[in-house]
């Protein structure tokens, strides 16, 4: 791959990491220690994901369990939890915090399955701005030291590049509906 593409392929590469870790977030009606990535509790006065303050576990398919190295951790966990987007009451037993996922309804199913799609779309659009800024800055080039049809061979590498991560997009899209869909 030609140097000047590489800048525009890590770009994308990283677009297509935002996307996956963004689905990962969403559940599906199965219990996903990923729900909690993006959470933080204040530790020691600084906020510290819940990852590294607790152990998470899976001990059933729609349950998560949250049991923090300190119990003064219960409460902050607990609130984190509450004011995050899971739409799941945590149920506190003095030592752990439990996550009951219910069963996704067919409407909610659906809900999800757009909130995917919207991902997805988001990340169509960063990956073709990014081939976009690509092509601009390879017109730029016209006149220096590449020739035209070197600029052109450059451009359809881009694009081929961007198919490429659009393809990714796509895939990525479409597993996630698939397994917010089964029930």
């Amino acid at each position: 791959m030609d140097e000047k593409l590489k800048v525009y392929d890590e770009k994308m590469t990283k677009t297509i990491s935002n996307l996956n870790s963004d689905l990962a977030a969403i559940r599906a009606g199965r219990a996903n220690p990923h729900v909690l990535d993006k959470l933080t509790v204040e530790y020691y006065g600084a906020p510290t994901p819940i990852q590294q303050v607790a152990n998470i576990a899976v001990p059933e398919a729609r349950m998560i369990q949250i049991q923090p190295w300190e119990k003064s951790l219960l409460k902050e966990i607990e609130k984190a939890i509450n004011m995050s987007d899971i739409g799941i009451n945590p149920t506190n037993d003095g030592s752990t915090i439990r996550l009951v996922f219910p069963e996704l309804t067919e409407e909610r199913r659906k809900e999800l399955v757009k909130d995917v799609k919207k991902k997805g779309e988001a990340a169509k659009v960063a990956v073709r701005n990014i081939r976009r800024d690509g092509n601009e800055a390879l017109k730029k080039l016209k006149g220096s030291e590449i020739s035209e049809d070197g600029i052109k061979d450059l451009e359809e590498a881009l694009q081929k590049i961007t198919d490429k991560y659009i393809s990714e997009v796509e895939k990525a899209v479409e597993a996630k509906s698939k397994e917010v869909l089964t029930v």
